[in-house]
């Protein structure tokens, strides 16, 4: 439950407070500060945290970057969207954080990693002072070979030697610092010309996602620390969705126990968590100098988390804890809440009703969302039973698959395959898979039906399939005539300085 605070999301008469939203990419609640990590050097996350309300359960709504990052903005199911993976078309007909914000009053900019996909790489924002560091064409579509294989990712070496480690530059690092500099520039604007409209602003970084290539800086900061490595037991719960994702990963090839191996990996997560770190304080104290600290909520987030070789798995992907939970930090202007903790389970989808409630956007001046505002959860007025789900199709999987959490317990469906069950409360490792016991008959009932009243499974399923031959004739198409839907951000020199 929350600790201490006053109301919020009523301004008694002031004006609507700024929002900023910050994303990182593959973060894992788990191994920063907040979430109690002795390792990590994370001072700015831990400022947010001591300074707002940290969420201890939150998941995201889709454990892939496109899917959840378009549940995130629309507050809506990412299948809701037609979002099934990272070639999927946002439509533009939705509204988004941008459309609300826009209309009421704010001047909506993003910077940086939006993965949208599609023609429309605004939905609603008034600007983007970036391009994205991903296609936004249907480059990637899911397609199988002739034997109805996935191709191989090989994200798995990236997480064994000699792969992880220190480089002098990369092209993720060029698009942060991007990222970084036209946000700063525009808050020190907005500062400098005395700017009145409120700002709704979404700024979102690539790393720490793989690979792990850190600036020497950030690996010394870790130097002569004991860094942990991952561990597990032999013959823990696996489902058919572990071993599609290992097989799309090329996992079997790589050595995902050795200990050195394991240190070098897990140091160099750990300073490029410490690089974003620092682009978050760095933003903070552009907010502080320009006087509007005092009046922006700041949130914090991911789209996704990371296996980080836990049970011997990378990248995202599958439902397990350390892949599907993000952290998640809310701080409001007047310090409300501060130090607060939320236990309630919550998803990334409840962002959206979030800031509405904030930005005191009227209910009829909303659309449909499937989100729910956590303001109730912040008050402790939640009842901590209400369920959170995830989903995630097509992309490296042959079949839908759905999470429930509700309460300690947490429920994994892959469709016409396999079931998973885990007390989260007395097995927060997810080694004991309690599905198909006599004694767990009753409540594994109650939670499929809950994911059977919210989604369709068969019903995504004949959609998803629909649409990748579909989409395959438009990527064909767009190659052959050299077309791209990728953002160029337009800056007018003839204006910028001195004229």
């Amino acid at each position: 439950m929350a600790t201490t605070g006053t109301t919020d999301g009523d301004s008694g008469g002031r004006p609507p407070p700024n929002i900023l939203v910050i994303l990182a990419d593959q973060v894992v609640p788990f191994l920063t500060s907040p979430y109690g990590d002795p390792v990590a050097r994370t001072p700015n996350l831990q400022r947010l945290a001591d300074e707002g309300v940290r969420f201890d359960a939150a998941y995201t709504a889709s454990p892939l970057c496109a899917p959840a990052r378009a549940a995130l903005i629309a507050g809506r199911d990412a299948s809701a969207l037609g979002c099934f993976d990272n070639a999927s078309v946002m439509p533009s007909d939705v509204p988004t954080m941008g459309h609300y914000l826009t209309n009421q009053g704010y001047d909506t900019v993003l910077s940086g990693k939006m993965h949208f996909i599609g023609p429309d790489q605004l939905h609603g924002f008034r600007r983007r002072l970036t391009t994205d560091v991903f296609p936004a064409g249907v480059d990637w579509v899911p397609v199988v070979d002739e034997e109805g294989r996935f191709p191989a990712g090989g994200h798995a070496r990236h997480y064994s030697d000699p792969d992880p480690g220190v480089r002098t530059w990369t092209q993720f690092l060029d698009f942060d610092e991007e990222t970084q500099h036209r946000a700063l520039q525009y808050l020190r604007e907005r500062g400098r010309t005395g700017a009145a409209e409120p700002f709704g602003m979404v700024v979102s970084f690539h790393h720490p996602h793989d690979p792990f290539h850190v600036q020497q800086e950030y690996w010394d900061l870790y130097e002569g620390v004991d860094i942990p490595t991952s561990s597990w037991p032999d013959g823990i719960a696996q489902s058919v969705m572990d071993r599609w994702a290992n097989e799309a990963h090329d996992s079997a090839s790589y050595d995902l126990r050795d200990p050195e191996s394991l240190r070098h990996l897990r140091r160099a997560y750990y300073a490029a968590l410490s690089y974003i770190d620092r682009k978050i304080g760095e933003l903070l104290h552009a907010l502080e100098a320009s006087g509007e600290l005092g009046r922006t909520v700041v949130v914090f987030s991911s789209d996704h988390g990371d296996m980080m070789t836990e049970r011997g798995m990378v990248q995202k992907r599958t439902f397990y804890e350390w892949s599907v939970r993000v952290p998640l930090t809310l701080t409001f202007p007047d310090g409300a809440h501060a130090g607060g903790v939320v236990t309630t389970p919550v998803s990334l989808i409840d962002l959206l009703p979030t800031l509405l409630d904030l930005a005191e956007v009227p209910e009829e001046r909303r659309a449909d969302l499937d989100g729910r505002s956590l303001l109730p959860a912040v008050r402790g007025e939640a009842s901590g039973e209400e369920p959170v789900f995830s989903e995630y199709h097509l992309e490296k999987v042959r079949a839908p698959c759905f999470l429930v959490r509700r309460g300690r317990l947490k429920y994994v469906y892959i469709h016409g395959h396999d079931r998973q069950l885990f007390d989260l409360e007395a097995d927060p490792n997810e080694w004991t898979d309690l599905s198909g016991r006599p004694e767990h008959a009753g409540v594994e009932a109650e939670l499929h039906a809950l994911l059977l009243q919210r989604f369709d499974p068969d019903a995504l399923a004949a959609q998803g399939e629909a649409s990748i031959p579909r989409r395959v004739i438009v990527a064909e198409a767009m190659r052959r005539n050299d077309q791209h839907w990728d953002y160029t951000p337009v800056f007018d020199g003839t204006r910028q300085y001195v004229r």
